[in-house]
């Protein structure tokens, strides 16, 4: 794999993306090298985040944008959503999104994370819908899980 021919300061700049906004996890996974697949590469980063304090952990949830949102995002967030059509929303459907995502971070104090790549908006909000109510136990293993799919993808995406 191309990354175990990497050093430290250029398999960061080629992986350390794929958890948004937290390079600390490439950075930390770097130390594992060689990774003999994809596979054992995004587990290796998904070990580093089950592993992290509760700090790093929360500060790795909060470094993801409201779904649906028309604040400028990351390029990579920005065509996730597009993807899903969460650009295009109607003024309801926006207006729901913002509703929701209120109450989602009132609770639980990080935003609604879900990998939305194969979902529609109407799944999403019925997810959001539901999740809302759930305890801030489940719904931190719950958000995290979705930040390992959506790493998953982006790993995917970018390594050959």
């Amino acid at each position: 794999m191309e990354v175990n021919q990497m050093n430290k300061e250029e398999f960061v700049s080629k992986v350390g993306w794929v958890f948004e906004h937290s390079p600390w996890v490439a950075t930390m996974s770097w130390d594992c090298l060689p990774f003999k697949s994809r596979e054992e590469l995004l587990q290796t980063m998904v070990a580093v985040v089950k592993n992290a304090d509760r700090t790093l952990q929360l500060a790795l949830l909060r470094a993801h944008p409201d779904l649906g949102t028309r604040l400028k995002i990351s390029e990579v967030s920005q065509k996730e959503q597009a993807g899903v059509g969460l650009d295009k929303l109607s003024t309801k459907d926006y207006g729901e999104f913002v509703s929701l995502n209120q109450r989602y971070v009132e609770r639980f104090e990080f935003p609604f994370i879900m990998a939305v790549k194969g979902q529609n908006k109407d799944a999403i909000l019925a997810t959001m819908k539901e999740r809302v109510g759930n305890t801030y136990e489940q719904e931190l293993l719950t958000a995290l899980n979705e930040v390992y799919k959506i790493a998953g993808f982006r790993v995917y995406d970018v390594i050959q």
